[in-house]
This record gives structure tokens, sequence and C-alpha cells, in this order.
């Protein structure tokens, strides 16, 4: 089994065979005719509907991504057979589906530089960030399996009572839709995937429609290890998305906006009974620097936080609120790590950061950087005069506070820098929004440090993490949980508690046992 011991606090591959292998994959992808994907329903792979195309968006002209538009009757069929075969799926012993996810964790960890090699083309990833997050699916694989094991399948014995035996059994709700988001293509789509299949449930996926072959590839992989209708797939837009939520699925999993999220946590299938959703969502995320920070660590913290993916992370470091006696010093230093990335092709070894997805996000930039100057100042970034949708890092300073640019999320490579005069109104501050998915801070005093802790609103903290100041998470080291709009269910994936989410609880007591 192939690996690679990189995640995302790592500054580099390491292993020059490795960046070789990479390069020579990525124009691979990027030469080799595309074959639109397939919707699967059950064991039938469908090629009948209209063709849409992905474009590589570090080379505008270049189609490295295709599928076929799934059809409203392939979605009904997909969720059928999703059903179909949930009985079985159910009835085989956790120990047999933990073997089944293993075997295709190792096709995929064999496969992984070809596979970050797709996830680059379709992303415009640098080679760190796709190879990290291929690496990301094995983990996580391994993670829910180890739960799966460790908990005993979630059952447990409870008091016996007269002649009674009485036990509590976690039970998979049934076929779940997972809808999946471009950013993180192949580990985002694994951590709903995974977990809902090791718990015992069938899935039907929507793969984001800029992403169609690299989430495709992870699909191919679990269907040939899994029994017929276990995995189906099916490719499309929103429309799709929509149609497959007014299916009568026993559950949903998204990962996405919080404005489709929301509206899918409202939605009724066709029976009106509710059903559970589990949203991930956005983040407008901060990172607090304090007078007594230290300058230098929070300013790489922050940078690649806000930076990384060129900010197309719900993660990703959006507002720093910094006290302003040091504000100035931290600017300077921030605007200098800001300046040192290159913003480039991911086939160059160089490049820290690649283009944005699509011409949609690049739109709200350009308005964002028009509005920044208005209102405020644009301390470095804007667009790179080149093909494609590429961005500098970018840092606004000088916003009133309260400014929509500081409350709303953009995803893209766009910080905001507000001052303020203590950690009272920074904390302050840092809460003012709906949003609570991730926060950091930084200062070297305790009782700051135990009251971020305390006092925070978000559901993933780090206090002077300069290898990410919000963003970082990695299956078993840290939860994923969003709070506020970010978050459905008050627990997260990557952590301990997420799996019970795609189970529910039967009490189960037997006379005379």
């Amino acid at each position: 089994m192939t690996t690679a011991s990189v995640n995302y606090a790592s500054a580099s591959l390491g292993d020059d065979a490795l960046e070789q292998a990479f390069e020579t994959a990525l124009r691979t992808v990027r030469t080799n005719d595309t074959v639109p994907e397939p919707n699967l329903v059950g064991a039938t792979e469908s090629r009948d509907g209209a063709v849409f195309t992905r474009l590589d968006p570090c080379h505008p002209g270049l189609t490295v991504g295709a599928a076929h538009t799934a059809s409203p009757d392939e979605v009904a069929r997909a969720v059928a057979a999703a059903k179909g075969a949930a009985g079985a799926w159910r009835r085989t012993s956790y120990a047999d589906r933990i073997v089944a996810l293993r075997a295709a964790r190792d096709e995929i960890a064999e496969s992984l530089v070809q596979i970050s090699a797709v996830v680059s083309a379709e992303t415009g990833k640098t080679r760190l960030e796709s190879i990290g997050e291929t690496t990301e699916v094995v983990d996580m694989i391994e993670h829910y399996c180890d739960l799966m094991e460790s908990n005993d399948g979630y059952c447990a014995s409870l008091k016996p009572t007269g002649g009674d035996t009485n036990h509590d059994w976690m039970v998979p709700y049934g076929a779940f839709a997972v809808i999946s988001p471009f950013n993180f293509p192949v580990a985002l789509a694994v951590g709903m995937l995974s977990a809902a299949l090791v718990t015992g449930n069938t899935v039907v996926l929507k793969p984001s429609d800029k992403t169609p072959r690299s989430t495709s590839r992870i699909a191919e992989i679990l269907h040939r290890h899994l029994p017929s209708g276990v995995v189906n797939v099916v490719h499309g837009g929103a429309e799709v998305g929509r149609q497959l939520v007014e299916t009568d699925v026993d559950g949903i999993a998204f990962t996405g906006s919080a404005q489709v999220g929301w509206q899918i946590i409202a939605s009724r299938g066709p029976s009106g009974l509710p059903r559970p959703v589990l949203a991930e969502m956005g983040g407008q995320n901060p990172a607090i620097v304090t007078a007594s920070a230290d300058i230098a660590a929070a300013a790489r913290g922050v940078a690649r936080s806000a930076f990384g993916l060129s900010g197309q992370k719900c993660s990703a470091c959006r507002r720093v609120v910094v006290d302003r006696q040091v504000a100035e010093e931290f600017i300077a230093a921030l605007v200098a790590e800001a300046a040192a990335l290159r913003v480039g092709d991911p086939i160059e070894r160089e490049t820290d950061l690649g283009p944005v997805i699509d011409h949609a996000i690049a739109t709200r930039i350009d308005d964002a950087l028009a509005t920044a100057e208005r209102d405020g100042a644009v301390a470095h970034g804007g667009r790179v005069p080149r093909e494609g949708n590429f961005f500098a890092p970018t840092i606004v300073t000088d916003l009133p506070t309260g400014h929509d640019l500081t409350r709303h999320e953009l995803f893209g490579p766009f910080l905001t820098v507000t001052s303020v005069e203590n950690f009272d109104a920074a904390l302050e501050e840092a809460n003012a929004v709906d949003y609570g998915l991730s926060a950091g801070v930084f200062t070297n005093q305790q009782e700051e440090i135990d009251r971020f802790l305390d006092e925070i609103q978000a559901g993933v903290i780090y206090v002077n993490r300069a290898a990410g100041a919000t963003t970082g998470a990695w299956p078993g080291a840290q939860s994923f949980c969003g709070w506020k709009l970010s978050g459905s269910s008050g627990k997260g994936g990557l952590g301990l508690w997420y799996l019970p989410g795609f189970m529910k609880e039967q009490s189960r007591t037997i006379a005379g046992q």
C-alpha cells in the first residue's frame, strides 16, 4: 500500500519521487481525452443524460472532467436501488462491512497520486493540498472503521430486569443521500460516504458538478468492493440535488453553503416525516491576535489558514481581530507572509496558491475588492494578470466595524483585519457573526486562553497554532463540528460522535433469556 505522510499542517511533500510522480500524473490527466462519467444505478452504468463539462481552472480552454446529467427517473431509480439493497447491507455484520471498506481504502492508497492529480486538475489545488486531501481519505476510512470496532458496532448490554435481557442497539436509518462539495471532492465525499456505509446505510451520492471526475474515482473504487446497490451515483447540478432531496431517502448528509444546507434541513420527504440531515456548512472564521501574541507565529498561522486552497475552505480564516497596540506590526508581518506566496499552476513546484474554482467566485471577489477599495484599504492582493481566475492573497484593512465584508463568507483568498481596543472587544467582534465553524487565538496570557476556550462560539478552535490559525483538522486528531449556522447536528465529522448520527437508537428487551 503506497501512502504519503502528508497532512494539512505539512509544509512540503518532502519526497522528490512523489513530486515527480504527481507532475507526471497531472500532465496525463490534462492530456488524456475526457470520457464523461456515467450515473450508477445498482449495477448499471447509465450514459443517457446530457453531458456537462469541467474546465481546468488553470487553463480554461482545457476540459478535465465531464459527466452525464441524471434524469429525474434515474434519480428515483438510484434511490430505489439503494433502498432495495438496504436490508441485506444492514444485516451484513459490521465486521464484514469493515473488511470491504478497508479493501477499498487500500485501493485508494495505491492510487493516491493518480487521484490527487485529478483533484488538482478539477479544482486547481496545489500538489500539497491535493495529496494531503487524498491521504485524508485513507485515514478517514480507517478512523471510522476503528470507531465501529471499538464501540462493538454500537450495541451495548443494559441491566437485566427479572428474567429479561436488555440491549441498546444503534441501527442504520436505511438509504442516505450524500451531497458533496467541490472544494474537497474526495475527502468530504468519503467522510460522509464511509460514515454512512460503515454504520450499515446504503447511499446515493451526488458529486459537485464542478468535480465529477475526482469524486467518481472514489465511487468507482467503493462500488468494486461493495454489493450492488450499496453505492449509487447521480451527476448534475443544483436541480439534481433538489430532486434527490425530494425523494424518500431516509437521511441526508450534506456539505456546502449555509443557504442550501438550511433549505435541506427544513425540507420534508414525500411522507412528510422528519429525517436526519447531517449538514456541515460555511464559516466566517476569526483569528484573534492579542497584544501579547507572538506576531511572527500569528502572521504565519493566519496566512496558511486564509490563503491555502485560495481561501476555498469552509474553515479558512476570513477575519483577523487584532489588538490595536500591535495592529501595525501584525499587518506588516502578514503582508510579508502573503507577498512570499507564489500564485501559479500546480504543475510548478513553487506554486503556493492556484486559481479560484470558477468565474462565479472570481466575480464575487472582484466585487469585494471594489467595495474594499471604496470603504477601506487593500493592503495587499488583487487579481493576477494571467489567463484564468488567479488572485494574489488579499488583505483588507480599515473597514468600519460590522461591515458586510466582515460578516458574510466570500470563499476566496480574501481576509479582513479589524483593530479593537482590548480582549473583551476582540471576543465580541469574533462572535458577532451567524457562523460558528472554526476560530483561533494567538496570545501568551493564560487568562486570555481560558476565556477564549470558554467564550468563543465555534466548534473547531485552535490556540497559538502557527501551522494554521483556523484550519488543519484531521481524522482522529480533531473533530469538525459547526455551531450556529455552520452545522445542523451539534456533532462533527472526524471525531468521536459522528457515526451515531447515521443511526437511530433501539432498546431491545427479550423475556426469559
